[in-house]
């Protein structure tokens, strides 16, 4: 059988692609990233700061980095886990990022929402009375709790 030249650019192309992909996933560590090891987190430099005051909060013993920054249903958990990681590597790659990294909107209302939905028997009195009000954010007076000094 013979493959013009335009079906021989196409699978060398692809066969780069595919060899470009498995080489970025092996030396990121990509596989990590669909466990819930805070280490996972530091294999990106710039997040060092971030896991160094964990270590030091008060929620050290009890979640990690997974339990606040991903919503808990299944779904939106891997949703907002290939979000992030998507651009979080198109950043650490091309730039351009806060040093320290910052949290973004999106994120900082899953770090809420997981806050209420592991202390809703204690903040429920706190909730406003309908849903999608405004109310302060758990983190404005609580700052130190999943990341200590911060």
């Amino acid at each position: 059988m013979r493959f013009g030249k335009v079906a021989m650019t196409f699978f060398v192309c692809l066969g780069l692609l595919a060899g470009v992909g498995t080489f970025t996933f092996g030396y990121g560590k990509g596989a990590s990233y669909l466990s819930n090891n805070p280490e996972t987190c530091i294999n990106c430099h710039v997040m060092q700061d971030h896991m160094d005051s964990w270590q030091q909060s008060s929620h050290h013993h009890v979640a990690v980095c997974n339990d606040c920054h991903l919503p808990h249903d299944f779904v939106g958990k891997w949703v907002t886990k290939a979000d992030n990681g998507f651009f979080h590597s198109l950043a650490f790659t091309m730039g351009g990022y806060k040093d320290p990294i910052q949290i973004k909107p999106r994120n900082q209302r899953v770090t809420q929402s997981t806050c209420i939905s592991c202390h809703k028997d204690f903040v429920h009195p706190l909730l406003p009375a309908t849903a999608g009000h405004d109310m302060l954010s758990c983190v404005h007076c609580h700052a130190d709790v999943g990341h200590a000094g911060r």
